[in-house]
């Protein structure tokens, strides 16, 4: 998530748009455009950035949103989408400053930490900042990660695990969850249920 000079929060992976046909170096800062600017740019022909609010109001209670904000500073324009909606959502972020101000703001709701390294304390993180969910990079899930995790009541979700090969020995070490970019692969291969 990443929010408009006016306050309005955008669905978009990068804090840039990188619209089709733009040199990268025009690249639009969303935090520096307003909602209307931003709303112009196509991704695709007929494909626009969608707001947070628009994307909850699509999924409607059909599955949990896990929301990742990537910018600083707006934990409360988030948290007030979230609350206005229907959806049942969580949030998470690489930056564990976010998920505090998160939990400080909305304690009730379900929050995880983006890890990229395999940390010495795999869960101190979830212990400081009051996460239920340790997102970590598909390489360094290990048995005693996710036995340290369960033991204080947290899910491991590993990202981003596009092979089928992780897929069955992720499940055997008893992950929480899967993050891919071929969710209709882990479907299909019977992964999605445990």
């Amino acid at each position: 998530m990443h929010a408009t000079s006016d306050g309005v929060v955008v669905v978009h992976h990068d804090p840039v748009i990188h619209a089709e046909g733009v040199p990268q170096s025009a690249a639009a800062a969303i935090a520096s455009s307003n909602s209307t600017a931003v709303k112009a740019h196509a991704l695709a022909p007929g494909i626009g950035i969608p707001t947070l609010a628009e994307a909850l109001d699509a999924i409607g209670t059909r599955a949990v949103v896990f929301v990742e904000i990537k910018a600083k500073n707006i934990e409360p324009l988030v948290v007030r989408c979230i609350r206005e909606s229907s959806a049942e959502c969580a949030v998470h972020s690489f930056d564990h400053r976010i998920i505090v101000s998160v939990k400080k703001i909305f304690p009730a709701i379900r929050c995880g930490i983006l890890q990229v390294a395999r940390h010495l304390n795999p869960v101190g993180s979830l212990e400081v900042t009051g996460a239920e969910d340790l997102w970590q990079h598909v390489d360094y899930i290990d048995e005693e990660l996710v036995a340290r995790a369960h033991a204080i009541n947290a899910r491991v979700i590993a990202w981003t695990a596009n092979d089928t090969r992780q897929w069955t020995s992720l499940r055997a070490l008893g992950v929480d969850g899967i993050c891919t970019d071929r969710v209709g692969d882990l479907g299909a291969a019977g992964q999605l249920a445990h």
